[in-house]
């Protein structure tokens, strides 16, 4: 089965890009510190993608972004020839975005004699690894193969009810409307899950992977990273978030816990 890893991404851009982060808006980094954050993130991401090395590496990024800036970004990556596909999306919601990167590649392969799948993951998820990759493409295919149709879904969650990994095959009756937006409060996870049951797609979960909009999630990255750092001396399966890593060491960051209360 042809598979498609796509990396989903705005283009990262001062006071555009995480600015829950930023202290306009609560947090601690300026702009330029969360732009270059996210930018670390980002490349990291796409190393991991890359050296999971089960499908072609793409990148859908937002129809407004600067594609020299993004060229320049790439360029930083572990092998820029690896990056098969770049393409902007068609603009619209979240969910347009999304839907767009999947039936960018989807409709482009479903003419073969079995389906095409695509794996979607965000550029904000620096403590992503190969292995959860791989585990997501081994999975989507396993089911779509036992499926008559084909038709398969795989989720990595996050936190607050999100997921940060996303798959399916062309033929699986699954779409993204009102799961990232919608007025009945259901969280975006809950809403996949939903669609999954009631059009009876099968359905497998990878490890979670966190990512990293607010401060709190920045908090708890800072450990995870630097504990990957850590373990890689004695585990060479661990691809070591290192352009993450540079930035929290140039911008001093750390994370703290306040001693208990007696």
């Amino acid at each position: 089965m042809q598979t498609s890893i796509v990396i989903f991404t705005r283009v990262p851009k001062t006071g555009d890009t995480k600015t829950r982060l930023t202290t306009a808006r609560g947090g601690i980094l300026t702009d330029d510190e969360a732009r270059m954050l996210y930018e670390g993130c980002l490349v990291d991401v796409i190393n991991v993608c890359i050296a999971a090395d089960c499908g072609e590496v793409k990148v859908c990024y937002n129809a407004s972004g600067d594609r020299a800036c993004l060229e320049q970004l790439l360029a930083r990556s572990s092998d820029r020839s690896k990056i098969v596909e770049v393409y902007p999306d068609q603009g619209g919601s979240f969910d347009d975005c999304m839907q767009y990167a999947a039936d960018h590649i989807l409709k482009a392969g479903s003419g073969g004699a079995e389906p095409a799948s695509v794996i979607i993951v965000g550029g904000d998820i620096p403590t992503l690894q190969p292995y959860i990759v791989q585990d997501a493409v081994k999975k989507l295919h396993s089911l779509a193969k036992a499926e008559p149709g084909g038709s398969a879904l795989v989720e990595g969650a996050c936190q607050e009810g999100g997921f940060s990994l996303v798959g399916f095959t062309s033929s699986t009756p699954f779409d993204f409307t009102r799961v990232f937006y919608n007025m009945d409060g259901i969280t975006a996870l809950d809403m996949l899950v939903a669609k999954a049951v009631d059009n009876k797609i099968p359905l497998a979960v990878v490890e979670a992977v966190p990512d990293v909009d607010i401060p709190v999630d920045l908090a708890s990255m800072i450990p995870v990273v630097k504990a990957l750092r850590a373990a890689s001396a004695y585990n060479n399966a661990i691809l070591v978030p290192v352009h993450t890593l540079q930035v929290l060491d140039e911008l001093g960051l750390e994370s703290t816990a306040p001693p208990p209360q007696r």
